[in-house]
């Protein structure tokens, strides 16, 4: 791999990784695009990292109110407020949402195999998304939930809904807006609902590939080339997740559908 490609492959990765247009299809097209080798699972795993990076670093100050309150409510139950009794609740249905999308997740790609990633099926996965989009945007009813009024169903919901995004084209942090969004939460909620639940998403894809790492699966690949796509697909990611929360409170998701048709189209094309 050139620096030239790394620093291709790992923009790529970190800036759709958390907006909503799914960082695999962006991997795959963009590598048939340019006639590009894809560097393989083991790579885009290697870059999660960097993305994982990102958003314990932007999201710090709530991991530690979360931590910290579910501390003080299985310690000081009797005399913690409600404010910890939230945090414990919060971190449940997260562990919750993310148990029923590796369960699930592991099950559709054992199935499904390397043929969901064939350009017909990237087409439809980025058109569903643009469309749920579209919808979950001109809704008239603004959600109002906040994090105390959550249920285990609406992590159930949410779980479901990542699931979906094993499929290319469907994004991870889309789909768990638009669930959010649906069940009526707030945006603040909806987006906290999902840039925390990529953290034991990410962190749960790394260690399936641990193997993989110490197989020597990325042998093939220069330090140097490793550092400049880590270091890209950070800042990157970084940025993904501050143009997403800024477009997210003005309403404006649909940019992300007319760019997802056109890119549909691209990849019917390639394909």
């Amino acid at each position: 791999m050139t620096l030239l490609e790394a620093v291709i492959f790992g923009l790529v990765q970190g800036l759709s990784e958390f907006i909503p247009v799914s960082s695999t299809a962006h991997i795959v097209i963009v590598g048939e695009l340019l006639q590009l080798e894809t560097p393989g699972l083991t790579f885009e795993i290697f870059l999660h990292l960097a993305s994982l990076l990102a958003v314990l670093i932007y999201f710090r100050r709530d991991l530690f109110q979360l931590a910290l309150g579910c501390l003080r409510f299985v310690l000081m139950h009797r005399t913690s407020g409600a404010e910890d009794r939230t945090a414990f609740y919060f971190s449940i249905y997260l562990l919750l949402a993310t148990f029923i999308t590796g369960v699930l997740g592991i099950i559709l790609s054992e199935q499904l195999g390397d043929t969901i990633k064939s350009m017909p099926v990237v087409a439809i996965g980025l058109l569903t998304t643009a469309a749920l989009l579209v919808l979950v945007e001109r809704a008239q009813h603004i959600g109002k939930r906040e994090l105390p009024e959550l249920k285990w169903t609406d992590a159930v919901l949410i779980g479901l809904a990542q699931t979906v995004a094993v499929l290319p084209g469907v994004s991870r942090s889309g789909s768990t807006l638009i669930a959010g969004l649906y069940l009526k939460m707030s945006r603040p909620t909806a987006v906290r609902f999902s840039f925390l639940l990529a953290i034991p998403v990410l962190v749960g894809s790394s260690l399936l590939a641990l193997r993989d790492f110490q197989a020597g699966g990325l042998d093939s690949i220069s330090g140097a080339a490793l550092a400049v796509s880590f270091g890209v697909s950070f800042v990157a990611s970084m940025i993904g997740i501050v143009w997403l929360i800024r477009l997210l409170e003005q309403r404006r998701l649909y940019y992300f559908s007319i760019y997802l048709v056109l890119l549909a189209g691209l990849a019917l094309y390639l394909g």
